[in-house]
């Protein structure tokens, strides 16, 4: 008995509360649209001007509530918005970057001071790269100058055949030098890159202190 009153309470607890919901939800009353000739084109269920067009759902009292839009203009409407979402990360992004820079450097003499650290650093390494890569080039040159002494690189016939430790050893520079030359282009473009940055830097700090020159 009170299982039956209990789910009787709630039937009509659910019932009331959809017809409130629908009550109190607008009703989709017209449709309206601009036809291909440019005139408003309106009524209770759509227009046959409107397939293939924006059209605009109304409610008795004339109130938009929702738009049907056409392929087109759903691309166009996503295209502003994605537009709009990245203008505000980059603003967001510019405004950490700003933050950052602020409670980093009190002057632009701790910006360009940090800098030659920095470039000094990849310079160094630069160098000993550039060093190591000579003395493997020398290597090389003296594998070779031994390589000549043994078959295939010997003219004469009865040479004897290039030992394995010796070409294993060719390969093995031409390999090594191969990767310095990477490091070298890679630490030269790191170099390129932080000046720029570092250059970006000081302009935004002076524009952010209103230090003018």
């Amino acid at each position: 008995m009170h299982i039956l009153i209990r789910s009787a309470l709630f039937l009509s607890t659910s019932l009331a509360a959809a017809f409130c919901l629908a009550a109190g939800a607008p009703e989709e009353s017209m449709y309206r649209c601009k036809g291909p000739d440019g005139k408003v084109r309106a009524g209770s269920s759509m227009p046959p001007e409107c397939y293939g067009r924006d059209t605009e759902v109304l409610s008795k009292n004339g109130t938009v509530l929702r738009v049907i839009e056409t392929q087109n203009t759903k691309e166009k409407r996503q295209d502003v918005e994605a537009a709009q979402e990245q203008a505000a990360k980059t603003r967001s992004e510019q405004l950490l970057r700003d933050r950052v820079l602020m409670d980093t450097y009190l002057s632009v003499a701790d910006i360009e001071r940090l800098r030659d650290q920095r470039l000094d650093m990849l310079d160094a390494q630069l160098k000993l790269t550039e060093q190591h890569v000579i003395s493997l080039k020398d290597r090389i040159n003296r594998l070779r100058d031994d390589a000549a002494r043994f078959s295939p690189y010997s003219t004469k016939p009865n040479a004897p055949p290039l030992p394995d430790h010796v070409a294993e050893e060719i390969v093995n520079t031409v390999k090594s030098i191969a990767v310095d030359q990477q490091t070298i282009d890679i630490k030269r473009n790191e170099q390129e890159t932080m000046t720029v940055k570092f250059a970006q830097d000081i302009k935004r700090f002076k524009e952010l202190k209103g230090i003018k020159n």
